[in-house]
């Protein structure tokens, strides 16, 4: 989150980082008064980031034992939120595994639940993935990745949504979070790569033609390729 944020942005950012970081370890005991040292933020301003870090399963609060942090099991670890803090905490690469392992499992199945309603939707449903795929076309002559990794993403989420699931929706943010990773970790400084291109007119391609089977194999190899073998 950027430091230019609002007062209460940069007070949230600093406290849930605070507590992926272990800073504020589990079972630290804490008060308003003790995060607002913390923070250099107003009274208001953290009783509202407590109530927000409370929602995320960070924060417990009672009248008796005021704020206590709790410990990672209790943290709703589908929200972006807190995603970003442990992709930016000292264990990424294990958050980036399970990432990798959520895609692998809800990923092809969308594709493939893409496809196979593919006769029951009109043309206009289909827009965004045909939108994102033209546009990954382009992208991939220009001599910066920005644009490519931009299509990628909505790609994705077109897919997530055609699948028509609401639970696999619900992950269309934990999935964007994972590819946003991967973009400015792994491929930043990297041109498209015409093999992952040719994958993703074929994910398009095989759910316009209504073919589950070929669509969710496409997706399936481009979530592979997301290991270190294939940067």
């Amino acid at each position: 989150m950027s430091a230019g944020g609002t007062a209460f942005d940069r007070a949230l950012d600093l406290l849930g980082r605070s507590i992926v970081g272990g800073e504020l370890p589990a079972d630290h005991a804490d008060t308003i008064e003790g995060l607002v040292e913390h923070t250099g933020a107003s009274r208001s301003v953290v009783r509202e980031v407590s109530r927000v870090l409370t929602s995320l399963g960070m924060l417990s609060a009672g009248r008796r034992v005021g704020l206590r942090v709790l410990a990672q099991e209790h943290w709703d670890v589908l929200d972006p939120l807190v995603i970003r803090w442990r992709l930016d905490g000292p264990e990424p690469q294990a958050l980036i595994d399970e990432l990798r392992a959520l895609r692998l499992a809800i990923e092809p199945a969308a594709a493939a639940a893409a496809a196979t309603r593919a006769g029951r939707r009109d043309r206009g449903a289909t827009r965004e993935l045909e939108e994102a795929a033209a546009d990954l076309r382009d992208a991939a002559d220009e001599p910066e990745a920005a644009a490519f990794l931009r299509a990628d993403r909505a790609l994705h989420a077109a897919v997530l949504d055609l699948s028509a699931n609401t639970l696999f929706t619900r992950l269309r943010a934990v999935v964007d979070e994972g590819l946003q990773e991967r973009a400015l970790r792994e491929r930043a400084e990297l041109l498209p790569d015409p093999h992952d291109l040719a994958l993703h007119l074929r994910v398009t391609e095989a759910i316009l033609a209504g073919e589950p089977g070929s669509a969710a194999s496409a997706m399936r190899e481009i979530v592979e390729r997301t290991s270190s073998a294939h940067p």
